[in-house]
């Protein structure tokens, strides 16, 4: 496959998947059969969208060439596709949240972040060291387009605050001085 000179891009394709065995795996291979470089997934089996299916997020690198290429491999394969597009997420942010974590529903928590902010959560650190109905605390590494950091902090802090969570906001972000 001849790629642009344009570079390679990150690239966030939301999915509905089937809960059945494989079905991961086979969204997947479109991604790796077409040169798509797998930067993170982010899949919740203990959701459900409105239609029933699992959703699933994966940001993915790729030339424009090889993306359109992977999307066109993806509705070949009958894999459903919620959203697919160029969105960049180039900067790493770090948060901390504290307070009754698993009470409050930490999956619909992280669910709330993904769809009120403009940021995907790529790694969730948990502790709970008294147990799952004492307070725990959580790191969150977010994956967030560049000058969206106040939008998205500004988004988490009102989840927070619905939630009765404390949050420890970050000093610097990648790439800031």
């Amino acid at each position: 496959m001849k790629d642009s000179k344009e570079g390679v891009q990150t690239h966030t394709v939301r999915l509905e998947l089937v809960d059945e065995p494989g079905e991961l795996l086979r969204a997947l291979k479109p991604i790796a059969d077409n040169g798509g470089n797998l930067l993170s997934v982010f899949h919740e089996r203990g959701n459900v969208t409105p239609r029933g299916y699992i959703p699933i997020e994966v940001d993915i690198e790729a030339t424009p060439e090889r993306f359109e290429a992977i999307i066109d491999s993806l509705h070949d394969a009958d894999i459903n596709i919620v959203q697919a597009g160029a969105e960049r997420y180039s900067k790493n942010l770090t948060v901390i949240l504290s307070g009754h974590l698993i009470d409050t529903n930490l999956s619909d928590t992280i669910n709330r972040i993904q769809t009120e902010t403009n940021a995907t959560v790529t790694d969730l650190t948990l502790s709970a060291p008294e147990g799952t109905g004492d307070i725990s605390s959580a790191r969150l590494q977010l994956a967030i387009a560049a000058g969206q950091k106040d939008a998205a902090m500004e988004s988490i802090r009102s989840i927070a605050s619905d939630k009765d969570l404390r949050i420890f906001e970050p000093l610097t972000m990648e790439g800031e001085p």
